[in-house]
């Protein structure tokens, strides 16, 4: 079976055969989420997204260590350089340690994540856990003549680079005359060289909850600067691909392109990925328009813009039916009609078991298999897999009613091929097993949080401990204490 994989790289905006750096293992970094809030469907959508790239690869035989961060600091309201970090934010609206409130929603996105059956990560790297790595970076910077102080911030030259390079903007198509136009005028700017230069650690102004000390002072890093710390640290300092949202090509990539370049004189990825947007009934998702939905209310049905719950395997599958580079529009239309898809294909694996071969066969699947990996090939195109998915459908289906006949080897070879690409490739399984997988994965999770609570009654932090109790009654968590600990169950 032909493998060659095309994949769509958007820094040279061509489909480019999949030749890994150190084959067979191929090396793969996806920007993860802020932990400040329940996760959206717009983190479903990458994570749905490079799950599939991450299982495709593993099964053409490829060794992947898959790296996926979580962004735990530096991360500023409007991804501007001036501004209250999200999570520092968070936490004094709260009242709670920065860590708590991190781990806190960490801990219910990947909850999320295995409820869609995303495979856990190679490497989940945090940024704070990184800051060592990240402060030897902006050194480096520096050393190379990227870098500038100014009140113990220090921030990237664009304008040198640009000159040294005339790469700022390649991957973004952003002309930087154009950014110098319509750089908005922040607080602080007037500290820069230029207002587009970007910060790669910042000063903590005395009201900062997360700071560490440096060679510049008290302060925190950029927010691009944690993800080209740790890819190299992981990954080394080229890799095959990084992944992320649309959203993220400028300024955050472009950033770490630059950031990766003055720091170890080469551009990172040999390869791009950076899956669309979804949008909510034609509309950009947004707070303000009424139209921000959490997977959790997804779940349960629990917005206005829902006729009703749905199951983490059918938002899996609302994904994988539209190409990843597509916009996708969410509506309860399409999710129904999603759901009935999913269900066909559940039902057909089904059907497989309770078929039993002839001596002959009259039908042939192997034209479906070779249009999956056709399809999958062609820069993971999982819309048209799954139609061949259908069509092989059809095929079991005319099995099933004796119609068609099978000998023992196709019949064989035939469940390989369907399982295969239906259940380990897209990631969809029948949702008894997602829930049993799942009831497990929340009671780890939620013994977890209790053991946070308890310490944080040993410590007579009781204001902390209450907190947890009321966000897991919310979620639906009764707890009950004991003297030793407490029990948990989920309230009907």
């Amino acid at each position: 079976m032909d493998s060659k994989l095309y994949i769509h790289n958007s820094l040279t905006r061509k489909k480019e055969a999949f030749k890994p750096l150190n084959s067979p293992q191929a090396g793969m970094y996806v920007c993860g989420p802020t932990v400040y809030g329940d996760a959206h469907l717009g983190h479903a959508r990458p994570a749905i997204t490079f799950d599939l790239v991450f299982r495709y690869l593993l099964h053409l035989g490829y060794k992947v260590r898959y790296v996926r961060n979580i962004t735990d600091v530096g991360h500023l309201e409007d991804d501007a350089d001036e501004g209250e970090d999200k999570i520092g934010k968070k936490a004094r609206l709260e009242k709670l340690e920065p860590m708590e409130i991190a781990h806190f929603y960490s801990d219910r996105y990947h909850r999320n994540m295995d409820q869609m059956n995303v495979k856990v990560p190679s490497i989940e790297p945090q940024a704070s856990g990184h800051i060592i790595e990240q402060i030897e970076m902006v050194k480096q910077i520096i050393d190379a003549g990227y870098g500038y102080e100014v009140n113990s911030s220090v921030y990237f030259d664009v304008q040198k680079y640009q000159n040294d390079t005339k790469k700022y903007g390649e991957l973004s198509g952003r002309v930087l005359e154009e950014l110098k136009a319509n750089t908005r005028e922040l607080e602080g700017q007037d500290e820069k060289k230029n207002p587009f230069d970007f910060a790669i650690w910042k000063n903590a102004a005395p009201e900062h909850i997360m700071r560490w000390p440096s060679p510049w002072g008290q302060g925190f890093p950029g927010w691009h600067m944690e993800c080209s710390a740790m890819s190299t640290k992981y990954l080394g300092e080229k890799f095959d691909i990084h992944g992320g949202g649309m959203d993220l090509l400028f300024p955050h990539h472009e950033s770490e392109i630059a950031q990766s370049v003055a720091a170890n004189g080469n551009e990172p990825a040999q390869y791009w990925m950076h899956n669309n947007m979804v949008t909510i009934n034609g509309q950009k998702m947004g707070k303000s328009l009424g139209n921000f939905i959490t997977l959790n209310k997804l779940f349960n049905g629990e917005h206005n813009l829902l006729e009703r719950p749905y199951s983490p395997m059918t938002i899996r599958f609302f994904m994988l039916q539209a190409h990843y580079r597509s916009t996708i529009d969410f509506s309860n239309e399409a999710l129904n009609a999603a759901e009935k898809g999913f269900k066909r294909l559940m039902k057909t694996l089904d059907t497989l078991e309770k078929i039993q071969p002839a001596n002959e066969s009259t039908v042939s699947f192997k034209e479906l298999e070779k249009k999956c990996y056709e399809a999958l090939n062609d820069d993971f195109n999982s819309p048209v897999a799954i139609s061949q998915l259908f069509e092989a459908s059809r095929i079991i289906n005319s099995l099933k009613d004796g119609s068609e006949k099978i000998a023992k080897k196709d019949l064989d070879d035939l469940k390989a091929f369907f399982k295969s690409f239906t259940v380990d490739v897209l990631g969809l399984e029948p949702e008894e097993k997602v829930k049993e997988k799942n009831d497990e994965l929340l009671s780890r999770v939620i013994e977890n949080i209790l053991q946070v609570r308890q310490e944080a009654k040993q410590n007579k932090d009781f204001q902390t401990a209450d907190k947890i109790r009321d966000a897991l009654k919310e979620a639906g968590i009764s707890i009950k204490d004991r003297k030793d600990g407490a029990d948990w169950s989920v309230e009907e």
